[in-house]
């Protein structure tokens, strides 16, 4: 029946959920699925000589090994866990760093997990007072350093204060990837406990700004993206631009200030650290020293000051423009001087006493049409008319003697 909607099909909405992963995500669930399915059809499983060695980085200098021990792993569970765990991490990183920056980052942090655990390793290995030197013929294969490198960048980015640990229990955010280590050593001893540690060193050295030397600024990323062997990767809906990137989410990048390296990382990583202390509330700078408003500002001044430029300016405007030279227009001016003082210390009075709660004074008596007419009627000019009466508080009395003084 017409009337009747039926429910999405597996197929449907697993296509749904693979078109919603970005570029650069998708492209190394497939690496990582394809090397492994390829490794069961042609019965390899000499994962010693692909994996991440120290031994035989330091002796033979198998630099390859800190690329392919990412992309290589053990079993089918160990391959789909990572790669469950890498689409929503990955996908909410590419959104906000793009595909070509994400790229860059997962190389950067696979460089830096090697060299951090080279460097543990070989100290642990040689210590003098209690060596391990089994850490350097361990063989650590798998994306899961790089998982672990991701999550602590996220958790940055994410602003959030807590995490729940698989919906059991909430952590501090910025313990979640360490009480994550504790987790999966406790349930799964086979891992490698080195790895994921350095995971997460690289992933804090990359919040800190350790790293901002070694990221290029926007323009290479911009220039990766509009070369010709690229094109047909960039013409994909799921690829991200890294112009496209949210640009509110804090991603340490390349400064163009010529400043030199100990001031970059001083600032970095001050700025960082500091973020774990309590701070005191600051005041706002103000708001002529922001950059987002351009031009001199201007500062509030007193409001009798703009009262009184407004009344001079409307008696400006309704009395003659001509300066006064004849005495009656002097005793006129100084009718409105007068007017203009009273209307000041009534302004005044009210700034002073009417914040406090008290009554207002009230305001100068406003001409009734009624005396207007009376004095239009006498040949006198409206707009003179109430001018005069308002000098004249209202008293048509003085009113006239201003406009026969003015006409005299």
């Amino acid at each position: 029946m017409p009337n009747i909607v039926s429910e999405a099909g597996l197929q449907t909405r697993a296509g749904q959920w693979w078109d919603s992963i970005p570029f650069l995500t998708s492209a190394v669930v497939i690496v990582c699925g394809v090397i492994y399915l390829i490794c069961i059809l042609v019965g390899y499983d000499s994962f010693y000589e692909v994996c991440f060695l120290p031994e035989a980085i330091v002796s033979h200098f198998q630099v390859y090994r800190i690329y392919t021990s990412i992309i290589f792993h053990g079993s089918l569970l160990h391959v789909l866990f990572n790669m469950l765990a890498l689409v929503p991490l990955g996908s909410e990183l590419e959104r906000i760093m793009g595909s070509i920056r994400l790229l860059y980052t997962i190389i950067l942090l696979a460089t830096s997990n090697a060299i951090f655990h080279l460097i543990i390793a070989l100290v642990v290995a040689h210590n003098p007072f209690h060596p391990f030197e089994h850490l350097m013929n361990e063989c650590a294969i798998g994306f899961s350093g790089i998982l672990f490198s991701m999550i602590v960048i996220e958790t940055s980015l994410s602003g959030v204060q807590s995490r729940s640990v698989f919906g059991l229990f909430n952590v501090p955010a910025k313990w979640y990837a360490f009480i994550l280590l504790v987790v999966f050593q406790l349930l799964m001893t086979n891992v490698s406990l080195l790895g994921h540690l350095c995971g997460i060193l690289s992933g804090f050295a990359y919040t800190f700004g350790l790293f901002n030397f070694l990221i290029p600024g926007p323009s290479f990323y911009t220039a990766i993206e509009s070369s010709s062997w690229l094109a047909s990767c960039v013409r994909r809906p799921k690829f991200i631009l890294c112009s496209g990137g949210n640009p509110s989410a804090y991603i340490p990048t390349y400064t163009a200030q010529n400043s030199p390296s100990s001031a970059l990382f001083s600032g970095n990583i001050w700025r960082n650290l500091s973020s774990w202390m309590p701070q005191r509330g600051t005041t706002a700078q103000p708001a002529q020293d922001d950059p987002r408003f351009p031009g001199r500002g201007r500062t509030l001044g007193s409001v009798q000051n703009t009262a009184v430029n407004s009344d001079s300016n409307l008696q400006a405007r309704l009395l003659d423009n001509s300066r006064p030279t004849s005495p009656s227009d002097i005793a006129a001016a100084g009718a409105g001087e007068r007017l203009s003082n009273e209307r000041q210390l009534q302004v005044s009075d009210a700034l002073a006493v009417g914040a406090g709660g008290y009554p207002l004074p009230q305001m100068p008596q406003v001409a009734s049409e009624e005396q207007i007419q009376k004095l239009l009627s006498m040949g006198f000019e409206r707009t003179q008319v109430e001018v005069a009466i308002a000098a004249a508080d209202g008293d048509l009395n003085v009113a006239v003697e201003i406009l026969m003084s003015q006409q005299g």
